[in-house]
Formats: structure tokens, C-alpha cells, sequence
């Protein structure tokens, strides 16, 4: 992540309002971490072996594994904030979730005797659908499957990521397993959210063709099998009522999951950035770790680009999306589309007139990267506004926006769009919706500018990769525009 220090974590807080201790480098995850190892009793000799290997991998990394009576209250419940390594199979009332006092508290791991419940023919939607089945039925958020020559970790996402041997390696845990227990899949608390009933349409206010921008995104994407559509909620098994009960709230009583996501970030201009330089009264200390620094009366955060500093003044972003839930494929643009904003950390959801039939419209998981995208492309063309006052990006944004699509899959080799440059493929394969991956999504836009300025290539935007997760493209293409050249057919 070669663009981790161009913006500082104390800049980041201000902008998205997550905690500035957020580790974005393995070797700060794991000193994060805590867990515990829950067995489920009658365990294979494999099965022991694998386990005992990987508590042997935590400890050599330095991550603290605790007894049972140390990870635990008075009461028995686990104390917040450990992860609990279930393994083997448990009965109904032995389920460490019953042993959880909070929602969001701690991540639980199941690790099982068998083999994934995939196979080569699987299409991505059945790996979701079996993956997320099965989760649901041990209560767990994430599973390591344990066979004798390899070893496969499932995540809510859809992700799976098979590893050789019989036995973990703690190289295999610290890049793999670490980023995936540092923090929980979590959908926007509705506390955080303005929320702004009816407000879409002033947010669409002297835009056009919009919806048929969504519109003909939707069924250009319609013949791709990496758009995930729903796993509803309601087609899944539980062994009891209680355990269906939990899984909605922690869905927050969403229908189902649905994967990936269409957005247009509405036209906006960005000032000018300034650059530091010997006239500006500050130090490198203060540059690296004020959230925002004054300058001719504005206030701005320190980004820094090849080697030098300027000070952009922040300014509001709005972006129109997909409600989650919806079938992206299969798009009505009066039901299926919100708009969020952010301003100083704080969010602002507006909603149609019109409601779907399923209730209240609910916002990504991705909420806070959809907009630690726009946030980011903002800050691009301030910059580049200053030093490549001849590219077209910043008038751009300007007066059209920009697009961004995100699906769980990855493009091919062949497929870049002119201006537009790839990042994120050696970042920490964290969750979706974490803080993670909303810094990544904006430190990342910073890598990307510095490619295109190296290179010399006039920037237009950037194909963010989330390693076992998918990929966002965000640039000056329309969303049909880029569905039609990652859905084009072969000739």
C-alpha cells in the first residue's frame, strides 16, 4: 500500500469518521488481536492437529491467545472483542453465540472437519448461497474448512481462499486469516445516518438522464453471473427460531445479502490544492498527524503526492446509489435508488418519494467506501488542478461526476479503460463495510494519481482491487458505459 502515508489517519478520521487507531497494516492487526479456541469435543486427530497448529501460528505472531476463564466474564459470556475459534461441530445450546452478550461483539470462527461446500461447477451466486447457508446454520461468521492436503477459508462475502498443506503457516494466517478477524462485517448504524426522508430528488436536482444511465447499466449487466443477486434471508435453514431472530438483526432485518453495487457521484468542483512550501508555517510533524491544518483561512487536510505536501480544503460530496437489496440486474430506478452524502464524518441518507415494496431503503454495507471514493476523487482534482492544470479530470467532476461500479469478481488483464490505473492488489484482504476498506478505497486513489503522474498518463480515473473481496472501478465513464466495456462479448 504505497499510498498509506499520503494522507495521515488522523486526516482520515476527520474525513469518514472512523477511529484513528485503525490498524491498516497486518503487523498493526495483529497486535489488535485476542482470541480464544472453543472446542467442540470428539474432534479428528486432523482436525486437533490443524487447530493446535493454528493457536502455535497465533502465538508465534504475537497475537494473544487466551484460556477459556481468561477470555470470559463472571457470567460466562465472552468478553467483547475476542475472537472466538470455534472448531468442530457443536449442539444447539453449546454454540459459542449463546455465549456472546452483544450483536457485533466478538467474530466467531468455525473451523469444520470436511470439505467446503463447493465444487469446481459451483457458479459464483451457488458458492454465496452455500457459503452464507452454512454460516447461518453454525452461527458463525466466517468457517475454515479442514481436509487432509488443504485448508479453505468461506466469508459472508463470497470469498474463498484455498491453501495448501495439512497445517497453517503463520506466513498463511498473518496475510490470509489476520486481516479477516480484525474487524466485523457491520451495516450502517441507522443512528449515524441523517436521515433525510424524500430528499433524492433535490439531491438529482439539474441532472439528467440518470436513471437511464442506472437503467441501462442494470441490463447490460444482466448476463453476468459475478453480479451476485440475493441470498435471501428467508430461503436460508436455523436450527431454532432464536438463531433466525439473530441473523436478522444482524442483517439489520435486511431481506437477504446482495453483492456489489451501481453509484454515480454527482458533478462537483473541488478548489484548487496549495502546495507547501517554505512560505507555509508548519513542520513535518504537523503535517503528518493533524487532521486538518488552517491556511488563508480554510480548512484543509495535508495530502502527500510524490514527495510533496498540500493542503486541500475538503468540500461535500453526494452520490446516488443502489438501495441494498435490490436486484441490481433488474434495476427500477423509482424504487431502487438512494443517495448518500458526507460532510466532516458525518453521512446523510436521502430516499425516493417512492418506497419499494420491501420496507424503509437500507443503504450498502459499502456506505462509507462509496463515499471514501468521491471523497477521494475530489481530492485528486484539487491536486491536479495545481500541478497538471491541462488534464481534464478535474472539469470533469466537475461537470458530469463520475461513476462507480463494484462487483465480486475481477476484470480482465485486457480490460482498463484509457486513464484509468490499478491499485489495492497488495492490500490486506479485509471484509467489506469495515474502516479498512474505506481508507484503502481513498489512500489507494492517492497511489493512483502518483502511477498516472509517473507514467505520464492523463488520469481518469482508478480500478481499485480488493483481494478476496472484488473490484470498484470509479472514473469519468458512465455506468453504461463501463458495464459495457467489462460485459462486452468475444468475438
Amino acid at each position: 500500500m504505497s499510498g498509506s502515508n499520503s494522507i495521515s489517519l488522523a486526516s482520515l478520521g476527520h474525513l469518514l469518521g472512523i477511529a484513528t487507531d485503525t490498524p491498516l497494516a497486518t503487523s498493526g492487526m495483529r497486535k489488535q488481536l485476542s482470541v480464544t479456541f472453543l472446542p467442540g469435543g470428539k474432534d479428528s486427530p486432523g482436525l486437533q492437529c490443524f487447530t493446535q497448529s493454528l493457536m502455535n501460528a497465533f502465538r508465534t505472531l504475537g497475537i494473544r491467545v487466551l484460556d477459556i476463564p481468561e477470555a470470559t466474564e463472571e457470567d460466562g459470556s465472552f468478553k467483547k472483542g475476542v475472537v472466538i475459534v470455534a472448531s468442530g461441530v457443536f449442539p444447539d445450546e453449546k454454540l459459542a453465540i449463546n455465549r456472546v452478550k452483544t450483536l457485533y461483539g466478538n467474530i466467531i470462527l468455525g473451523i469444520h472437519d470436511e470439505a467446503p461446500p463447493l465444487n469446481k461447477h459451483s457458479t459464483p451466486q451457488d458458492k454465496l448461497d452455500l457459503i452464507v447457508g452454512k454460516l447461518a446454520w453454525d452461527m458463525v461468521h466466517l468457517s475454515i474448512y479442514v481436509t487432509a492436503d488443504s485448508w479453505t477459508i468461506c466469508t459472508m462475502n463470497g470469498g474463498v481462499v484455498e491453501i495448501e498443506g495439512s497445517c497453517p503457516l503463520p506466513s498463511d494466517i498473518l496475510k490470509t486469516l489476520v486481516p479477516k478477524l480484525t474487524a466485523q462485517v457491520i451495516p450502517p448504524d441507522p443512528s449515524d445516518l441523517n436521515l433525510r426522508p424524500g430528499a433524492l430528488q433535490d439531491a438529482l436536482s439539474g441532472t439528467k438522464d440518470i436513471a437511464d444511465d442506472f437503467r441501462a447499466c442494470s441490463i447490460l449487466w444482466s448476463g453476468n453471473q459475478y453480479l451476485l443477486t440475493h441470498t435471501s434471508r428467508e430461503s436460508l435453514s436455523y436450527r431454532n427460531t432464536l438463531y433466525r431472530k439473530i441473523v436478522a438483526r444482524y442483517l439489520d432485518n435486511r431481506s437477504g445479502m446482495s453483492y456489489g453495487f451501481f453509484a454515480r457521484q454527482m458533478p462537483v468542483t473541488a478548489p484548487c490544492a496549495m502546495l507547501v512550501d517554505n512560505e507555509c508555517d508548519f513542520s513535518e510533524h504537523e503535517l503528518q498527524t493533524s487532521p486538518t491544518l488552517i491556511h488563508n483561512n480554510r480548512k484543509c487536510i495535508p495530502v502527500k503526492v510524490l514527495d510533496n505536501w498540500f493542503l486541500v480544503e475538503p468540500v461535500p460530496v453526494v452520490t446516488v446509489t443502489t438501495r441494498s437489496g435490490c436486484r441490481k440486474t433488474q434495476l427500477n430506478p423509482d424504487t431502487d435508488l438512494l443517495a448518500l452524502s458526507i460532510e466532516n464524518g458525518k453521512i446523510t441518507l436521502m430516499t425516493s418519494d417512492s418506497q419499494p415494496d420491501t420496507g424503509e431503503p437500507k443503504p450498502s454495507f459499502d456506505t462509507l467506501t462509496i463515499l471514501a471514493h468521491a471523497l477521494g476523487n475530489t481530492i485528486v482534482s484539487s491536486i491536479l488542478q495545481k500541478i497538471r492544470p491541462s488534464w481534464h479530470y478535474p472539469q470533469q467532476l466537475a461537470e458530469q461526476g463520475t461513476s462507480i461500479t463494484h462487483w465480486h469478481g475481477f476484470p480482465e488483464d485486457t480490460v482498463t479503460p484509457t486513464g484509468y490505473v490499478i491499485h489495492g492488489e497488495n492490500n490486506p484482504p479485509v471484509s467489506c463495510s469495515t474502516p479498512q476498506s474505506a481508507a484503502y478505497s481513498l489512500l489507494g486513489k492517492i497511489d493512483a494519481l502518483e502511477k498516472a503522474l509517473n507514467m505520464n498518463v492523463e488520469y481518469q480515473g482508478d480500478i481499485h482491487i480488493e483481494p478476496n473481496h472484488g473490484t470498484n472501478i470509479i472514473g469519468t465513464l458512465s455506468l453504461a458505459e463501463t458495464a459495457a466495456l467489462l460485459n462486452r462479448k468475444a468475438p
